[in-house]
């Protein structure tokens, strides 16, 4: 099931919609084999001044690394992925206000094969500015008052810096990249039925019977490996003996043919030849470790093989001795 990342300018009204949502959910997939996540600062007691990178709060160098929100982004990551899967519904509730880091979420859900979405709580920047000052009125008075605990249950404010920082910080989310969609917005204003229709289009872009099938990337796929150890050390390993059995297998007078025999003795592999040179001309070493080192380095990762299948010795041996008789033959004409 998804991952909704909830997003928006501080103060904006985000936990409020995020905890909507919630609710909605829970009744929208009671009964199901889903289990359902509320993730935000608060449930992992994570403070607003973390975020807080005044020049009087902060050092300088600590400033420069904004090394406390990385770490608050560390543990908000790592609790994300600990309940992320194809079963369960994560609901991100913060600012989430990098794109990086918001494409970081989109990858991590692609990696389990679920899908992600983005829920913006849209609020005019004076009214988010009013409410944080309301908040930090409240949290004044309550500071005054001797033998008073703070509320747990309001939400904590921002400094006035801070607050505005974050705001000229904020990155919009852009629906036109894979990362910022689906999209959905609600703003202040919208009333609980607005709420209602635009939860109802979330559930079914990313949970009904249209969602799509998520894929994770092709190209970031671990290749296979065989019983005879590391890719990499096998193609060293195989292309460096057929270096050899060419120089010790070649004839006084250059040219003619080389067999090189499979990598191992099971199956019914056929030997591979190679085709020299013609014209009396003999293929040194020099030339021979050039040629390799290029093959090499072009099939470092793969790139070329794929029709080797698990990348597995004897295929790297068919396909160096294709690549020498091609360079070979060309060398010629």
């Amino acid at each position: 099931m998804p991952l909704i990342i909830v997003t928006g300018l501080p103060t904006s009204g985000k936990t409020t919609r995020a905890k909507q949502l919630h609710e909605y959910l829970e009744k929208r997939a009671a009964g199901s084999r889903y289990r359902l996540h509320y993730i935000s600062d608060d449930t992992l007691s994570i403070s607003r001044s973390v975020y807080d990178l005044s020049p009087d709060k902060v050092p300088a160098h600590t400033r420069s690394a904004n090394a406390s929100e990385k770490d608050a982004r560390a543990s908000i990551y790592g609790a994300v992925k600990r309940v992320l899967s194809d079963k369960d519904i994560v609901i991100l509730d913060g600012l989430n206000y990098i794109k990086g880091w918001r494409y970081q979420l989109h990858c991590e859900a692609k990696a389990v094969r679920t899908p992600s979405c983005i829920l913006q709580i849209g609020c005019h920047k004076d009214r988010a500015r009013e409410v944080n000052g309301e908040r930090l009125r409240r949290e004044a008075e309550e500071a005054g008052q001797q033998g008073t605990a703070p509320s747990e249950e309001q939400p904590e404010a921002y400094e006035p810096d801070n607050w505005e920082n974050l705001v000229f910080r904020y990155e919009e989310p852009n629906p036109m990249t894979r990362w910022d969609s689906p999209l959905f917005a609600l703003v202040w204003e919208d009333s609980q039925d607005q709420a209602r229709r635009v939860f109802d289009s979330l559930w079914d872009a990313i949970a009904g019977e249209g969602r799509k099938v998520v894929r994770p990337n092709q190209a970031t796929q671990q290749r296979g490996r065989d019983a005879d150890g590391d890719y990499l050390y096998m193609l060293d390993r195989e292309t460096q003996d057929i270096v050899k059995r060419i120089l010790n297998q070649q004839s006084d007078e250059g040219g003619g043919q080389v067999r090189i025999p499979p990598a191992t003795t099971e199956g019914s592999g056929e030997d591979c030849i190679v085709e020299l040179p013609a014209g009396g001309k003999k293929v040194g070493l020099p030339q021979l470790q050039r040629l390799r080192r290029a093959f090499v380095g072009l099939n470092r990762g793969g790139i070329g093989l794929e029709a080797v299948g698990n990348m597995a010795a004897d295929g790297i041996r068919v396909a160096f001795v294709r690549y020498l008789n091609d360079t070979f033959a060309q060398d010629e004409s």
